[in-house]
Order: structure tokens, then C-alpha cells, then sequence
């Protein structure tokens, strides 16, 4: 989930209209037709459609688009009007959170298109549930909210949320859109395009929530061990490589990794650092090697954990409960639901080789939503819905929730493009992703053949002595040591080594002391030593273009090394002095 400062809202002076008016809640609109079709309105019923200049408003809709007389709510948006623009992109950019705080970086990824963000219902200034006591960890709470929002919450969800956004569409006048979705505003968008296929232009989706035959979001609940492939240098059987270190943690506890800091390092498996060595750490750990793997755990359990309590998290349950599957039926009670998932976790072992007691004792929202109510039927999807035939394109990176084959399937005539070595939200992060959307958005049609987010090479083995290096051409081996521990250092400043770019300081792996100074672009070296061998001291340089230049001492003699950081080769081009005499050579990782 993303954080980000509220904008200033700028609302619109309403004025009367029909279904979806934008009169103030206290008028009285005629009837609304049911989400499936398109509200009956006129054209540029808005204010804002005649802007020429970002503009920010709201409408009135009905609480429940298939009831003309239910309760009226206001629903928020940000109207971004382009000089030369070819299209419109309505976009959403997930969570389900808040939409326009993030205008700002959808502003900048949709450049060159008129761009549409609705907040959806429930949510930021659209109508927003709240709950002051709400805490996700204390499943009381939960239920306690269910009962204060009551039963006009089974109006938040999808289904209705998309008919808000095409209301707004019309009220702009605006004949059609292209539909940019984010992680679950891919939900909104597969939705959207189901129940408004005439004002659908074009399908564009990062990150895939998948629908299931029934129309409901697919809500994972499994282990992604799976990822560990993805880095596996040494054989591809690091799943049973991983599978044996849970055992041996589970027979031999040890205090510096517990399973549970164990199971919260897979998910980091897309930050540099993380992907770059934990299979060659768990594979140290169990050749009697565990500080390399200490050293990662204690990072992960010293990261900040997002707080999962406050008001606002009221609208993400009512999403997230009533727009999903989950292993217990829609219509049964709390204690028949937490029946019916207990055995599942039972019978499947969904989580395995952990248990879910040994990650904490729940899976996330599956369990939240046991205790939230979800009697109405509204499958985001209508099951037997005909897709409009417009140009659809996907993107899934390698470490997202989905992998690109699954999402292969889902969309088997939709063009794909897969972010090599990517994870969530590719295209507000990643460059070549980024392009494709603007491509995209420009002239549909095949999106790019590749698109690489990669920044290293994954390590095969942590060494103990600098006679374990690997050879370098004949390099002494003081200079390898003194590479190996620069790399080692520099991999920490990657821009997406998020848990890694907190630390201002970090132990040496066998001794001595990292300290980072991000303003200078600097990392200092007090006597570290990656090999137990060779301790290293000095400072390396990190230049805007990626080179890294380092000026050290190794084992009591000098080394100057100059190399390419953050690009996936192996081996590594590297050039400086030894003793005063120039080399140049290629290091393997």
C-alpha cells in the first residue's frame, strides 16, 4: 500500500442534473439505472468539462445504483484536461485507497492524455466509512465496525464504485475511456470494461487482481517460495533448499531468526539486496554459515511495520471482504466462516513448508474478513459478461503477486509485457515499463517484447576466507576481497533497496563497520571484513551515472577499483591499481 500527501481539494459548485447529478445531496435527482448500463445523463454536465487546466469536483449518486430512491453520497475527482490530447485515461492506482493523493504521480506517468482519477467510494473524500477504533490486529474490532457502518455497507465495493466512474465520465462529457488500472484498480478496470463496454476504448493493467469464474476477485493466500527461483544461482531447487532451513529453524531455534522473521523476508526477495544473496545465505546457514542470513533477519525485523489500524482502513474491508473469494461462503456467520477457514489451512497447507501459527497466526485478509458481513451479491464481474473487443495489455513483473504466466492465462489474447526482475506497480517505478504505458495510451498495439528492471546478479555462495573468492585471472586475491566487500557495500545503496536505503550504518559481515552518506553519495568502510581474512577500509563513491570508484586498503596494501554498480553483470568489468600498478579485470560475482 502507498502513502501520500493529501492534495487541496478544489470542489466544484454543483448544479442540478439527473442520476449521477451534481446537485447537493439534498436534491432530488431522477431515478438511476442499474450499474450494468451506462446513467442516463446529459453530455458536459459539469463545470469542470470546460476547463482547460486541472480541476477538482463531485457529483451526487445514488448509494445504490439498482435502487432509485437509496440514500445519496458524493463521490470526488480530478478532472486533467491536455492540450493536444488524442485520448482519455480514467485511471486508478490501487490498494483500495484513496485515489487522488497519488494524482500528483499519475499526473506525471499519464503526461501526454487527458487523465480522469475518481476516488472511489468510501474512500478519501468520496463519502468515506470510518470506523476510530478500527484495528485489523484485533479482530474484535472489526466486527464492532461492521455493525457501526451497518448495512449500507454492503454498497462499497466494486460493482458500484465503477458505475460512480462512469457517471462521472458522462457528467464530463467525455465518449470514452481508457481504463489505466493499478494493482486493484486492475479490479476496478476489468469491471469497469464488463459493465461499460460502450465507453471502453482500451484495457491497460499493472499488476493483476485476477477474476475467478464467479466474477469475485482471486485473493492469494500461499507462500511465494516459488520467487526463490527467480535467483537461484547455485541449482533450481531452492525451494527445497529453503524447505530444509525452515526445518532446521523449527528442530534448532535459533533467537536471531525466528520463522516468522523468516517467512517476512520472501515478499523483500524484490528489493536488490534481499534477491541478490538470501538464497546463498540460507544455503551458508546450513553449512554451519549463518551469519549472512543473521544479517539480513535482522534488518527485516528492524523494519518499520505499517501500522493496520485507524479509520480509514473501514472502506479497504468493505472492498476487500465484499469484492473477493475466500475458502467460506458469502452468507455464513463469523464462527462458521473461522470454521470453514481453519480447515483449509488445515487440509491445504496453503502457507507450507510454514504453518500459519509460526507467521503470526493469520494470512491477512482472510481472516480479517471473517468478520465482516457480506450478504449482497456483487460479483465485480457479472459471470457471463461479454468483454468489449478493445486493445488490452498487461504488465507483470517477476516478483508480483502474480507471476507474468499466470497472468498470461487470465488474458491468453491481451498483449503481455513482462518486467524482468520488477515487482508491484511497475510502470509508476520502472522506466521501460513506464514508456510501454505511454505507448500504449498513444496507439494501442503490442507493447514492447522486453522490459528489464534487473540491477545485479545474484550471488552463488557467501565465501569465509578469501581463498574461497572466486578466480579473477590471476588478480591477487587481496585485490577479490577488496572488490567482493566493495560490491557487497555498494548493492546497499540501490534505489530499490527500500528496507537497506533506511540504514544510515550497518555492521561489516565478519567484522568492522558501513557508514552511508546519501547526501554525499559516499559509503565509508572501518575495517570491514566480508572475508574473515581481509578487512577493508576506505571510502567508495557513487557517481550520479552508476560508476562506482572506490579508494581503500586491503590487507595493508592499496587498491583503487572503478566498476559499473547496478547492472546485472557477471563478470563485472573492473579497473584501478594494486600496490601503485594499473589492471583492469573481470571479476565473477
Amino acid at each position: 500500500m502507498t502513502a501520500a500527501a493529501l492534495l487541496a481539494g478544489l470542489l466544484a459548485v454543483p448544479s442540478a442534473s439527473s442520476a449521477a447529478s451534481l446537485s447537493s445531496p439534498s436534491s432530488a435527482p431522477p431515478p438511476p439505472p442499474p450499474p450494468s448500463a451506462s446513467p442516463a445523463i446529459p453530455p458536459s454536465t459539469h463545470a469542470c468539462a470546460a476547463a482547460t487546466q486541472r480541476c477538482e469536483g463531485q457529483i451526487s449518486v445514488p448509494l445504490d445504483w439498482g435502487d432509485p430512491g437509496s440514500e445519496r453520497i458524493d463521490v470526488a475527482f480530478a478532472w486533467v484536461p491536455r492540450k493536444g490530447a488524442t485520448s482519455t485515461v480514467l485511471a486508478n492506482p490501487g490498494g483500495p485507497l484513496p485515489a487522488l493523493p497519488l494524482l500528483p504521480m499519475l499526473e506525471k506517468t499519464v503526461d501526454r492524455q487527458n487523465l480522469l482519477v475518481v476516488e472511489p467510494r468510501g474512500l478519501g473524500k468520496s463519502s468515506p466509512l470510518s470506523c476510530p477504533e478500527l484495528d485489523l490486529n484485533r479482530t474484535e474490532t472489526i466486527a464492532a465496525c461492521a455493525e457501526h457502518v451497518g448495512a449500507r455497507g454492503r454498497f462499497f465495493t466494486t460493482d458500484q464504485a465503477v458505475a460512480d466512474m462512469d457517471a462521472v465520465r458522462k457528467a464530463l462529457g467525455v465518449p470514452e475511456v481508457t481504463f489505466y488500472g493499478i494493482s486493484y484498480g486492475t479490479l476496478f478496470a476489468q469491471a469497469y470494461a464488463a459493465r461499460f463496454p460502450e465507453s471502453t476504448a482500451g484495457v491497460f493493467l499493472d499488476s493483476l487482481v485476477p477474476v475467478g469464474r464467479g466474477g469475485y476477485a482471486v485473493e492469494p493466500i500461499r507462500a511465494r517460495t516459488d520467487l526463490l527461483d527467480l535467483t537461484c544461482r547455485s541449482s533450481r531447487d531452492c525451494e527445497a533448499t529453503w524447505s530444509a532451513l525452515v526445518r532446521r529453524l523449527r528442530d534448532r531455534p535459533d533467537p536471531a531468526i525466528s520463522l516468522k522473521v523468516l517467512w517476512s523476508l520472501l515478499p523483500r526477495l524484490v528489493e536488490p539486496v534481499f534477491g541478490r544473496e538470501l538464497n546463498a545465505a540460507a544455503t551458508a546457514y546450513l553449512r554451519g554459515d549463518p551469519l549472512p542470513l543473521r544479517r539480513l533477519a535482522g534488518v527485516a525485523a528492524a523494519a518499520p511495520v505499517p501500522p493496520l489500524r485507524g479509520p480509514q482502513f473501514a472502506g479497504m474491508l468493505a472492498y476487500k471482504c465484499g469484492d473477493a473469494k475466500f475458502p467460506f461462503g458469502r452468507d455464513a456467520s463469523a464462527a462458521e466462516r473461522r470454521r470453514r477457514l481453519d480447515r483449509f489451512y488445515a487440509a491445504k497447507r496453503p502457507l507450507r513448508p510454514f504453518t500459519v501459527a509460526e507467521v503470526g497466526g493469520m494470512t491477512g485478509w482472510a481472516d480479517w474478513c471473517v468478520h465482516w458481513p457480506t450478504p449482497r451479491k456483487n460479483p465485480p464481474v457479472p459471470p457471463r459478461a461479454d468483454h468489449p473487443d478493445v486493445p488490452t495489455a498487461t504488465v507483470a513483473g517477476d516478483y508480483d503477486t502474480h507471476t507474468p504466466a499466470e497472468v498470461a492465462r487470465y488474458f491468453p489474447h491481451g498483449s503481455l509485457l513482462r518486467v524482468a526482475g520488477g515487482g508491484h506497480s511497475t510502470t509508476l517505478s520502472v522506466p521501460c515499463a513506464r514508456e510501454a504505458l505511454r505507448a500504449f495510451l498513444a496507439d494501442p498495439g503490442e507493447l514492447p517484447r522486453s522490459c528489464d528492471a534487473r540491477t545485479y546478479r545474484p550471488i552463488a555462495a557467501f565465501p569465509r576466507t578469501a581463498g574461497d573468492l572466486p578466480a579473477a585471472g590471476g588478480l591477487d586475491r587481496r585485490v577479490v576481497a577488496a572488490f567482493a566487500t566493495a560490491a557487497d557495500a555498494v548493492i546497499r545503496r540501490d534505489p530499490g533497496s527500500g528496507s537497506y536505503r533506511a540504514l544510515k550504518e550497518e555492521a561489516g559481515l565478519r567484522g568492522g563497520k558501513l557508514v552511508f552518506d546519501d547526501k554525499a553519495a559516499t559509503i565509508r568502510l572501518e575495517e570491514v571484513s566480508f572475508v574473515r581474512d581481509v578487512a577493508v577500509s576506505g571510502q567508495i563513491v557513487l557517481a550520479p551515472d552508476g560508476t562506482a570508484t572506490a579508494r581503500l586498503t586491503a590487507g595493508g596494501d592499496e587498491v583503487t577499483l572503478s566498476w559499473p554498480a547496478f547492472r546485472p553483470l557477471d563478470p563485472v568489468p573492473v579497473s584501478g591499481t594494486f600496490g601503485g600498478r594499473p589492471f583492469t579485470a573481470r571479476i565473477p560475482v
